[in-house]
């Protein structure tokens, strides 16, 4: 199954590895480390173009992209339950 994400994008939801709220977990020294890593790697993709509510970490093919999108976390999880 797939889930919108916004600006015409959805992923796969078997390739959702987790779902986190920008709010919540930023403030983490870890978390802020593993953006700006995934950041400097090329990893992270802006799927809002307003500021991001929260991040998907996803994995295919053995590589790794965090999709910054608009919705918060509790939208994508409702959107996945269909």
């Amino acid at each position: 199954m797939y889930i919108p994400i916004g600006n015409d994008l959805s992923i796969r939801d078997r390739d959702i590895v987790g779902i986190f709220d920008l709010d919540k977990c930023s403030y983490e020294k870890k978390t802020r480390e593993f953006l700006a890593k995934a950041e400097q790697n090329g990893e992270v993709i802006p799927a809002a173009d307003d500021l991001p509510k929260s991040f998907i970490l996803t994995e295919q093919y053995g590589f790794h992209r965090v999709w910054l999108v608009q919705f918060n976390s509790t939208t994508l999880e409702k959107r996945g339950l269909k």
